[in-house]
This record gives C-alpha cells, structure tokens and sequence, in this order.
C-alpha cells in the first residue's frame, strides 16, 4: 500500500483517505470484510470527488459500478477503445468489492451467528490480495489521472504543440516492458503491459521509456 501513501502524500487533497488506507492495512488478515469496507469507501471518495470537481452527475444512489464508470467519464476516458475496455473492466472489479461487501459484512444486513463466524472463510487469500492490490492500483491510477489533467489544464499552450508520440515508434521498450510484466486479461479481452501503460498513462510511458534509454546509454565502468 506504500504506493498509495505516497501517492496521497504528494497531493494534499487527497491526505484525508489515509484513514481508509489505514483500516484497509490494519484489517486484511483478521478481519477481511472491513479491508472491503473500506477498499469500496476509498474508491467511491476518489470517484466522487472527481465527478464533484468536473461536475459530472452521480444521481441520488449509485452504485459502485456506476460511480467509477462515471469518474473515467469525468477523465475523459470515452474515445479510446481500449481505455473504454480497461475501465469497464476496473469498473466490473469495483463492482465485485461492492457485492463482496455486502455478502460479508458484519453490518451490511442481519446475519446469524453461524454466517458471522464463517464470514470471512468466504475468500482466500490470494483473493484477498488480489482485490486489494486491485483497488490500490485504480486508486492510485484515478488520482493521478485527476491530478496531471489539473495541472495540464492550469498550463497555458505556448507555440506549436509537439505531436504525440505513435506506440509504434518504441518498439525496443514495448518488447522491455511486455517481458517484464507480460499481458493482463480481463474476461474476454487481453493486452500487453505497454499497450495499456501507453493508453491510460502517457506521462508514465514517456518516462519509463526515457529510463529505458538512458539505462541502455549508461557508459561500462573503466577496468582498473
């Protein structure tokens, strides 16, 4: 979760959610469904905040599903095919944190004492981590989405506006990137690692490729 805390640390609007962050961590073992309670708290704050600032509507009882599809909304996330299937896909993921949620909370709805005590057998572990690491991910993803866009749209254009670059042109980096961390399924669609880093995340493409090539530039050390 350190990503996240930093993430939180470095823009002061978000500092608040630490206290999700906080439970999340204090919980995951012992008691899981409140690590889901407060994953789903994050991610709803986050897209809320979002879809407030651009003053995109949420109606009156949204769900979890629906707040996130709408923040990607509010980020402008609409155009691009593949950023349309990604978000779709982390919005289906927060749906699944709602609904989880609501099957193993102590509070949610009225539960025997049997269902109390086998509540949290429910997921595993791998499940857990996985959902979690999950919704770090798109929680870190969102805010800094929100944050370059704001700090973009506050930058007056001077001169020409340098073309962007194609995916194509860094193949070398793509080939890198993809041996690295492989392609990521969600149901019936697959994309490589770089292809998504390049849709969603270009300012972080653009400087994982320029590592990239400055690692390949670094000079041999000198024999003694």
């Amino acid at each position: 979760m350190e990503k996240l805390r930093i993430t939180l640390a470095k823009y002061s609007r978000w500092q608040p959610l630490d206290m999700y962050v906080d439970r999340m961590e204090a919980h995951l073992e012992t008691d899981f469904s409140i690590a889901v309670e407060n994953a789903k708290a994050l991610l709803e704050s986050i897209c809320k905040e979002i879809c407030d600032t651009k003053s995109v509507e949420l109606g009156k009882k949204p769900s979890i599903n629906a707040v996130l599809k709408q923040a990607f909304v509010a980020l402008g996330y609409t155009a691009d095919e593949l950023v349309t299937q990604v978000s779709g896909s982390l919005a289906n993921i927060g749906q699944y944190i709602g609904n989880l949620r609501n099957e193993i909370s102590p509070t949610s709805h009225g539960k025997s004492l049997e269902e109390l005590k086998d509540r949290n057998d429910k997921v595993d572990l791998l499940t857990r981590d996985f959902l979690i690491d999950s919704t770090l991910v798109v929680a870190v993803f969102l805010i800094r989405a929100f944050e370059e866009r704001q700090t973009h749209a506050a930058v007056p254009v001077v001169g020409t506006v340098e073309a962007p670059p194609e995916y194509d042109d860094h193949e070398d980096f793509n080939n890198f990137w993809d041996e690295s961390f492989g392609e990521f399924t969600m149901g019936q669609y697959s994309y490589p690692a770089s292809e998504i880093l390049f849709n969603v995340d270009m300012q972080a493409y653009q400087a994982e490729y320029k590592a990239f090539i400055e690692s390949d530039e670094e000079p041999a050390g000198e024999d003694a």
